[in-house]
């Protein structure tokens, strides 16, 4: 007879399994794991808050420097809520708290209708909270006055037989437990709506690679279609600049250190945009007014928009969020800081467009980023200023051939500083770093030309070799030297004193000169050549003004005021400063046609009615669990001899402090309802007549 093989360990591995099976299901539904992840999801939350989320990275590395930069970039800090970990986390919170919720609320729902009618008497002396009575009242007639105490106080009753006894199981608060499955409840249903609007299906198509980062900044006909979303029924938030007269029928979804750009069902024009400000500077009011149309809209939708004041169209909500500037055609003087004569540049450039420029053979690319007419602040670089109307600026990028760039900020107007005007031109490197303002005298005819063409003549080679040489006649003939073949070496003297003077300063140039005089001769001598050669570079420097004003339209004979004075030692001041602005060009605005734009951010949340429904469950299950009691009590009747005993227990497990007031206030309350029910089967058995 042939054998059957049996697999003896199966029933082993099965229990085994289930083993495990039972490990993991009760790790999943601890307690302890809810909380840890309930503590992540609440610490990543107040880092969202925290940190502005989704900002250009440029922002992020102004803010954080380049070391926590690139360590809050690996950790997502920039983009919290559609994080990996942090959907993770979330996922991660949905199971745990649904194999809780699973796996705990067939249990309460049953507790919820057991009365517990089984309590002998033995037990019930047991509670904490529990007294006794002894009447001549019927067991009947006790039982009849027990269920109206526990009717009175809002107990439900069930009765049961126990032989020579009868037990009232009363119940109160049921529903105390019901708030423990809507807070576990809310729990899920939120995690849902977060991980709904968790941009989920974004992060899937760029990890397979069906969605690539834009990066460049190029106009939206020029993105290809691996950089945008089509319509759909996703979540997203992200923000779109529309002129006056402009229209869009995109966003673009910041993400990283790009973009991607998201379609919209429908077309955004913007008819008009207004905006009010405070005397501080800050705007009170900035609306648009927009027209919306689309396959889906019967008639275009007239509507302005405010602040606060969303529009929500077919469940997309759109925001007024921000203003700036929607392509200002600005009209530029280009003056070439090089001393090559060249006449200034006339440029007619619109904001946010991008340019060549040639001069003297060198090719910049004028990046127009900003323009602003209502500037009110504190003068840049002036301490102890009241805020004041500084007028129109505007904020340019020139950019050389090997990529590098610095960005300036330029005021069209004049400001006036200790008594003499100025123009301010800022300048950084970087756009971490703050601007750093170049101080520019304004000349009698509140311009800066006067200053232009002083620069241009001492940088000049040929210009500043006729000024030289008037001015060290004329420094000659003060000093009382008439030796005429001596003009030509002392006018060199002085352009080698200028040219170093443009280089390090009027302070450099007077420590050098006593520091080479000081081998020459006796202290007599030394100090007589010093003073000569500072005379020779201040006439120079004078015939060099001379020949600015007159290439300026001013007249170079007049006679020169306290003024034209002041004018010429702020130039002397500003002029070594040049050397650090880094470019060979400085733009002044002429005259300007202003453009507004809107900043409209649009979103598309399809989770958040689902969040808000697990808000009104949380806020529900918290007030059951807190200000609903769930309260037990028992009454045991039986017949002892020629009394009725009467034992009333109760138990209530989250307050039990509050219970025992409680209890004795019930206690109180038998008390007088026996007293009364004695008192009345009293006078039921006295005979009539009698007193």
């Amino acid at each position: 007879m042939a054998s059957v093989p049996q697999d003896i360990d199966a029933p082993r591995r099965q229990r085994r399994s289930r083993g495990n099976v039972s490990i993991l299901l009760n790790f999943l539904g601890s307690m302890n794991l809810a909380i840890t992840l309930l503590v992540a999801v609440a610490i990543a939350s107040v880092i969202g808050t925290v940190v502005q989320q989704n900002q250009p990275y440029e922002d992020y590395l102004s803010k954080f420097g380049p070391f926590w930069f690139p360590i809050f970039d690996k950790l997502a800090l920039y983009d919290v809520y559609s994080a990996t970990w942090f959907l993770g986390i979330l996922g991660f919170l949905l199971v745990s708290v649904s194999v809780c919720l699973t796996r705990q609320t067939p249990g309460m729902l049953r507790e919820m209708g057991k009365f517990r009618e089984h309590q002998q008497e033995r037990s019930l002396r047991a509670f904490t909270n529990h007294r006794e009575w002894q009447t001549r009242l019927a067991p009947d007639e006790v039982e009849a006055v027990a269920a109206r105490a526990l009717k009175y106080n809002g107990l439900r009753m069930r009765r049961k037989d126990h032989g020579d006894a009868i037990l009232l199981a009363g119940m109160a608060g049921s529903s105390n437990r019901i708030g423990y499955i809507l807070t576990h409840l809310a729990i899920v249903v939120i995690c849902i709506g977060g991980l709904l609007d968790g941009n989920l299906m974004l992060k899937y198509r760029e990890w397979t690679g069906d969605l690539t980062l834009e990066t460049r900044n190029i106009p939206v006909s020029q993105i290809g279609e691996e950089s945008r979303i089509p319509p759909g029924r996703s979540s997203f938030r992200g923000m779109v600049n529309i002129p006056e007269g402009g229209g869009a029928r995109v966003v673009f979804l910041p993400l990283r250190d790009g973009y991607i750009v998201q379609e919209l069902p429908f077309r955004i024009e913007v008819e008009e945009f207004r905006v009010e400000h405070w005397d501080t500077g800050e705007p009170s009011l900035f609306e648009s007014d927009l027209i919306v149309t689309g396959d889906n809209i019967d008639e275009p939708i007239h509507h302005t928009l405010r602040v606060n004041h969303p529009l929500i169209i077919d469940g997309y909500a759109i925001y007024q969020s921000s203003f700036g500037d929607g392509g200002s055609m600005l009209s530029l003087r280009g003056w070439s800081l090089l001393g090559d004569g060249a006449d200034p540049l006339d440029i007619e450039q619109r904001v946010s467009d991008r340019e060549e420029i040639e001069i003297a053979g060198n090719s910049l690319i004028l990046e127009l980023t900003e323009f602003e007419t209502f500037n009110t602040r504190r003068v840049p670089g002036v301490e102890s200023r009241e805020m004041e109307e500084l007028g129109p600026s505007f904020e340019y990028r020139l950019r050389g051939a090997d990529g590098s760039a610095r960005e300036f900020h330029n005021y069209m107007r004049s400001v006036e500083i200790d008594g003499r005007r100025f123009f301010l031109s800022g300048m950084r490197t970087a756009p971490q770093e703050p601007f750093r303002y170049l101080h520019i005298p304004a000349d009698a005819n509140d311009r800066p030309d006067t200053f232009f063409m002083f620069n241009d003549i001492l940088s000049s080679e040929e210009r500043l070799r006729d000024a030289s040489e008037r001015g060290a006649a004329v420094a000659m003939q003060e000093f009382g030297l008439n030796q005429e073949e001596l003009v030509p070496q002392v006018a060199a003297t002085g352009r080698e004193l200028v040219r170093q003077l443009l280089d390090e300063g009027f302070g450099a140039v007077m420590t050098d000169l006593e520091a080479r005089m000081a081998s020459q001769g006796e202290e007599g001598a030394q100090q007589s050549l010093v003073m000569f050669s500072r005379l020779v570079l201040e006439r120079t420097l004078w015939e060099a003004f001379s020949d600015a004003l007159r290439a300026a339209g001013d007249d170079p004979d007049r006679e020169l005021g306290e003024s034209d004075q002041m004018f010429f030692q702020d130039a002397l001041s500003t002029i070594p400063a040049l050397a650090e602005y880094g470019v060979p060009l400085f733009l002044e605005l002429d005259s300007y046609n202003h453009r507004q734009a809107t900043g409209l951010q649009i979103a598309r949340a399809p989770g958040a009615n689902i969040v808000y429904l697990g808000c009104a469950l949380l806020v529900a299950g918290i007030l059951l669990l807190f200000y609903v009691s769930h309260r037990r009590i028992w009454c045991w009747i039986r017949r002892d001899g020629e009394r009725t005993m009467l034992l009333v227990a109760g138990s209530n497990q989250r307050d039990p402090l509050t219970f025992e007031r409680k209890f004795a206030e019930l206690g109180e309350e038998f008390d007088t309802r026996l007293r009364a029910a004695e008192s009345e089967s009293h006078k039921s058995r006295q005979p009539p007549g009698d007193a």
